[in-house]
């Protein structure tokens, strides 16, 4: 399905935030992921959807390599073939009245689309987002102007709480978790708190839609593919 560029812009030394005209009605819950097919690029570059309206699609990607650095090179206009509506997002009837959304570093767009969700069922998402430093922040405007409360920790203390994500929990109330980040991070989160959770995992895959199999890991019910069953999975479901 072809989508075009309206927007293109930095947010960061090295984020970016694309933003994609088309029909988005293929994305049902937040956490999904796209696959943009890039010119030159064999393989797809699979990107989490940081939130979405029926005709639109934004994503916030960090350049990382040739295919993220030539996204980001990308004028509005341009047109691409965007496989959208990907993996098993997060379900919102899992998360309480007060869940906490957890991003690390390039983990936190997907929080976005999942905290507007829960705005929007009536519960009060925190969102806590971990980076190295104060110039790595981005996307705290954004979830502000949602009317949620964000949570800054940096590992050199130069934002908010000094240390990792699992030291600003701490001091906080939540009864549900929803994070998305590198799997340290996920693991450390889930050692921290007890309650109901979703993590959703960043893994190299192919086709991004099941059939390639080369995303797959163990859990406790068994093989599941990361593209197709996740990348979400339930706290009870996840062997380390």
């Amino acid at each position: 399905m072809n989508f075009r560029i309206i927007e293109n812009k930095q947010l960061t030394a090295t984020v970016w935030q694309m933003k994609l005209e088309g029909d988005a009605t293929g994305i049902t819950r937040p956490g999904q992921f796209v696959q943009l097919k890039l010119p030159e690029f064999y393989l797809r570059r699979p990107i989490s959807v940081c939130d979405w309206t029926d005709n639109t699609i934004t994503l916030v990607y960090k350049v990382v390599g040739q295919g993220t650095e030539a996204m980001a090179k990308m004028q509005p206009g341009f047109e691409m073939d965007v496989l959208t509506g990907l993996g098993n997002g997060f379900d919102t009837s899992l998360c309480g009245e007060k869940p906490l959304l957890i991003g690390g570093g390039v983990g936190l767009p997907p929080m976005i689309g999942l905290c507007r969700a829960l705005i929007e069922e009536g519960k009060k998402p925190v969102v806590l987002a971990g980076f190295n430093t104060a110039d790595e922040v981005f996307l705290k405007d954004t979830v502000e102007q949602m009317g949620a409360t964000f949570v800054l920790a940096t590992m050199d203390g130069s934002a908010g709480v000094k240390g990792l994500v699992t030291d600003a929990m701490k001091d906080m109330e939540f009864d549900s978790i929803a994070t998305c980040g590198p799997e340290p991070m996920l693991k450390a989160v889930y050692n921290a708190a007890e309650v109901p959770g979703q993590f959703s995992f960043e893994e190299r895959m192919g086709c991004g839609f099941g059939a390639c199999m080369g995303c797959s890991c163990k859990t406790k019910y068994g093989n599941k593919r990361i593209c197709k069953d996740g990348p979400v999975l339930v706290r009870e479901e996840i062997i380390w």
